[in-house]
């Protein structure tokens, strides 16, 4: 299975879709903290055009070095105008977001989030190769609950038919990250009004057995050591 994450580039040239109109302190193009944010996000919400009509849609999704690898279905619209050229693919762009705090100002004006976010332009192309869609998919279980890879079955090659893959090369990239505390204005610091950051976090539950289980099948371990651990 390819290794998520394994990448030699250093950065991502700014471009102009790339540079943010405003707060351009927040924008970083180097390597490691895309990558490091693409890994912990799970979904993209990916934006195309058809049809002359802007349409954003949320998608499962793995980094594999320099590329992400898009998670859908053959006949969803994407999967369809991107397979219409398979060579040149579909225009997309991707982004992904992490919420770390709600920050909470003493003025209403100035209240914000603490967020890390990518967006990734380019062309997303259909993976057709059958070996390296399974390839892809088994590392996005892998991604998903490490350790899944091994119990589940592996797609038939009628299920792989119906899986669509698109895969989006890392070339016009960037993050953009805020952090800290809120930024109030120099007149409302005297404010008896609380200040300060609200951190956010995603968890695991508890796994809940499906209703049809079998009472004979105990809970890997691999996922009983899931519960009140971060995400990612």
């Amino acid at each position: 299975m390819p290794e998520v994450g394994r990448s030699g580039r250093a950065e991502y040239p700014p471009t102009d879709r790339t540079v943010p109109s405003r707060h351009r302190e927040r924008a970083r193009y180097d390597a490691e903290s895309v990558h490091a944010i693409l890994d912990e996000g799970l979904v993209a919400h990916v934006g195309y055009v058809v049809d002359g009509r802007p349409r954003v849609i949320p998608m499962l999704y793995v980094r594999l070095g320099e590329a992400l690898y898009l998670h859908g279905s053959t006949g969803a619209r994407l999967n369809r105008t991107a397979l219409r050229d398979r060579e040149a693919g579909v225009e997309v762009s991707a982004e992904v977001t992490l919420f770390d705090a709600l920050v909470l100002a003493r003025a209403s004006f100035n209240h914000s989030v603490n967020y890390r976010s990518v967006v990734v332009s380019g062309r997303a192309a259909p993976v057709l190769a059958e070996r390296r869609k399974a390839e892809v998919l088994d590392a996005l279980v892998e991604r998903l609950v490490a350790g899944r890879g091994r119990d589940a079955r592996p797609p038939t090659p009628e299920e792989l038919r119906q899986t669509g893959v698109l895969e989006l090369p890392l070339e016009e990239v960037s993050a953009k990250v805020r952090s800290g505390d809120p930024v109030d204005d120099e007149d409302d610091l005297g404010r008896s009004c609380w200040a300060g950051c609200l951190p956010l976090a995603v968890t695991f539950g508890a796994p809940q057995p499906s209703g049809d289980l079998d009472a004979g099948v105990e809970l890997p371990d691999y996922l009983a050591a899931l519960p009140r651990t971060a995400l990612a």
